[in-house]
């Protein structure tokens, strides 16, 4: 049993999503998966596995940023994961991108102490698996969708993130920031599974007040949808 991933082998499904946010992760849950059971609770990094389509499928919840990130993705591959994929919000800086839609990560500029730490100075691009990727922008297609495809940013300190930096980073042709996938891509990698993120485009950063929560919930609810499909691409690549 792993430290704070309080499972054992079996618990988890091969395929697995993997939220930020424990309420989102049990109303992924709730909503999609049938025969669900709950597998962790400890730390409030809840997880869940059910089937979705006849096909095993678990929810984990990673918490915010990527020390905790990491801790839960290496602990969950030792438990058998094989696939896993990101779900969750991110800031945009590119200004054509509206509330609700969602973007799909090619590779994350790794600007987070994590990441950082692992690599131990060297200059290294945290990106997407093919297979992963491939699948998201399939399922994203065969939904119609609204989607982009490209790089994103991940950083640790929410507040520390100016919009006028930001906006430096769209020159380069970075979307949107978050906090999690560069360790997400950088572990699944070095341990051998494979990985991938799409997300839900919560705001533009700097925005002095957050998109209708209306707006924002269609955006993950397609996001879900697009993602648990993307699993069933996946299941005979693993």
């Amino acid at each position: 049993m792993a430290l704070h991933i309080r499972a054992n082998p079996g618990d988890i499904a091969p395929l697995v999503l993997l939220p930020g946010d424990p309420g989102r992760a049990e109303w992924i849950a709730e909503t999609f998966l049938e025969n669900v059971r709950t597998y962790n609770t400890y730390r409030a990094l809840l997880g869940f596995t059910g089937t979705y389509k006849g096909v095993p499928v678990s929810v984990q919840t990673s918490a915010m940023g990527g020390p905790s990130t990491a801790i839960v993705v290496e602990e969950i591959i030792k438990l058998g994961v094989k696939a896993i994929i990101r779900v969750g919000t991110t800031g945009g800086i590119d200004g054509r991108l509206e509330a609700g839609s969602l973007v799909i990560a090619q590779g994350a500029v790794p600007l987070d102490g994590t990441t950082r730490q692992y690599l131990e100075g060297r200059p290294y691009a945290p990106v997407a698996d093919w297979d992963v990727l491939e699948a998201l922008v399939g399922a994203a297609r065969e939904a119609g969708s609204k989607h982009t495809v490209g790089l994103i940013s991940t950083e640790d300190a929410f507040y520390a993130t100016s919009p006028e930096s930001a906006r430096e980073w769209a020159k380069f042709g970075v979307l949107s920031i978050e906090m999690e996938a560069a360790p997400l891509f950088l572990v699944a990698r070095m341990r051998g599974v494979k990985a991938g993120a799409i997300l839900t485009i919560s705001n533009q950063i700097g925005d002095t007040s957050f998109v209708d929560e209306r707006i924002l919930q269609a955006g993950v609810e397609n996001m879900t949808r697009v993602a648990l499909e993307a699993l069933l691409k996946l299941k005979d690549r693993i």
